[in-house]
């Protein structure tokens, strides 16, 4: 079927250089057509360097182009819920990065909106989308390790160890920065999708570099957002589930999920810490046996790789938001900001634990939020 290419919009030139414009320049369904950057010399640079026929200072502008049929948003979150906003009053379908928004209540607006408008908005909460994440949870749809006993997930990495890295929205909490956000709304999401809904959770936040120097005036800020999170999670079934995350782990042991169960172990974990798609293996042991490497399967890889191994992952993402996009309304994509506003619930009641220093329910939240 001869079908025409999609006209995408590009908001967010950081991420959105690295991943977001190289993944669509490559999807055979995808074409770039405009990008936003809020200083137009800068815009007009990127769509000069990438041939993009438009380049805007304005978020208004670029849902209002005619030839823009879907947006990409992947600025840093604090600017997510009014470009969202604006790109779906325009009735144009939408892909955000994660985190969602500063709260759910935001977050579950903007759901809505997407919704009333009739517009596909999906998240890009890509381990979903990564062969061995894949394999990991047709195993344990499977009843691989029988009977859950014990979730662990540990996620640490050396990002933001260097305490001469510059001070920005990333270390402030007000503008969604820290760990939680970068890292742990992607594992509220993979959470869910592997092993169902959280019933409650308690949750420390910690910030072991309180400051940080301003690259635009030398002087030394403070920073208020978490590098580490500690959480303890009681799964609706009543699994116990370990989670920690933390940004300034030196050498850290990179990104592992250990499931234990009455028949067998299932462990799936990358040390790679230059690349968080690359590298994942997986391994399983039968109850009396030793650990060992299963095979992914060859249906799952990625059809091609790419020196960056977020695009092949956004890849995929990009293949499920255009299918619901040219099915709709009868295909929805997963994941959409339904599941953005239950990972953004989830990390609003982890800072109420913290605050609070008490376990939160979350079972009730979510009915609520439904």
């Amino acid at each position: 079927m001869n079908q025409s290419p999609v006209g995408i919009g590009i908001v967010g030139t950081g991420f959105g250089q690295k991943v977001h414009i190289p993944a669509f320049e490559h999807h055979h369904r995808t074409q770039v057509v405009a990008v936003y950057h809020h200083d137009l010399a800068t815009a007009q640079k990127i769509a000069a360097q990438h041939h993009i026929p438009h380049a805007v200072d304005m978020v208004e502008a670029i849902a209002n182009l005619p030839d823009v049929e879907a947006v990409s948003i992947s600025t840093p979150p604090f600017l997510h819920y009014e470009m969202a906003k604006t790109v779906l009053n325009a009735k144009k379908h939408l892909l955000l990065e994660k985190p969602t928004t500063l709260s759910v209540e935001s977050a579950q607006d903007l759901h809505q909106l997407a919704q009333s408008q009739g517009v596909v908005a999906a998240m890009d909460f890509e381990f979903r989308f990564v062969p061995a994440w894949q394999r990991f949870q047709e195993l344990l749809a499977d009843r691989y390790v029988g009977e859950k006993r014990f979730i662990k997930i540990d996620w640490l990495v050396p990002s933001r160890s260097d305490p001469n890295r510059a001070w920005n929205w990333y270390s402030q909490k007000e503008k969604g920065g820290g760990v939680l956000g970068a890292i742990g709304s992607h594992a509220f999401d993979y959470i869910a999708w592997l092993f169902g809904d959280i019933k409650r959770l308690s949750a420390r936040l910690s910030t072991a570099i309180s400051e940080r120097r301003d690259p635009t005036t030398g002087e030394l800020k403070p920073v208020d957002a978490d590098d580490t999170c500690l959480l303890m999670l009681e799964l609706a079934d009543g699994t116990p589930c370990q989670v920690s995350l933390s940004s300034v782990a030196y050498q850290g042991r990179g990104h592992w999920v250990e499931v234990y169960g009455d028949r067998a172990t299932l462990i799936l974990g990358s040390s790679n810490q230059k690349d968080y798609i690359y590298g994942f293996t997986l391994q399983g042991a039968k109850f009396g046996e030793s650990l060992s490497q299963l095979e992914i399967p060859q249906r799952l890889e990625f059809p091609q790789t790419y020196p960056d191994g977020r695009i092949a992952a956004f890849m995929r993402v990009v293949d499920a938001w255009v299918e619901s996009i040219e099915n709709y309304p009868e295909q929805p994509t997963v994941p959409t900001l339904r599941e953005g506003v239950y990972s953004q619930l989830l990390m609003d009641l982890t800072h109420q634990s913290h605050t609070t220093n008490n376990w939160v329910e979350v079972i009730s939240e979510l009915q609520r939020e439904k």
